[in-house]
């Protein structure tokens, strides 16, 4: 099976964080089906996901920041945030949000079951508590 990330467009900055390229590299690894980077899941107001599984309608984000007080963990960032992951929740996408600490292979691996087996109800992947 050959494994592939289609680069749909790029970000402002031009390339992967340094995360996002951590979760590249163990998809590859486990063989994972193709995904698409910074897949614009909503056209109205221009949301994208690090990456989409496309006929399984799930989302991978990555989130980078959150030892360092980022975007992400600031209340404004935090709520932009949810109502993203809800909108696309209620548009009909799985999502699974992934730190630093959850980019190993088991982890990356159960999402990867996940997405082949097109389960449609909640996935058991279990995350340890950092």
């Amino acid at each position: 099976m050959c494994v592939t990330i289609t680069r749909h467009r790029l970000r402002y900055r031009g390339k992967a964080s340094k995360l996002e390229r951590r979760f590249e590299l163990l998809w590859h690894a486990i063989n994972g089906p193709e995904l698409v980077s910074e897949f614009q899941f909503q056209p109205k107001r221009k949301w994208r996901a690090d990456f989409a599984h496309l006929p399984s309608r799930t989302l991978i984000e990555i989130e980078g920041g959150i030892w360092l007080q980022g975007r992400h963990n600031r209340a404004t960032g935090f709520i932009a945030d949810m109502e993203k992951y809800n909108e696309a929740t209620l548009s009909g996408w799985r999502i699974f949000r992934l730190a630093d600490v959850h980019l190993t292979l088991e982890i990356v691996g159960k999402i990867r079951e996940c997405i082949i087996a097109k389960v449609s109800s909640p996935c058991k992947v279990d995350v340890k508590q950092v």
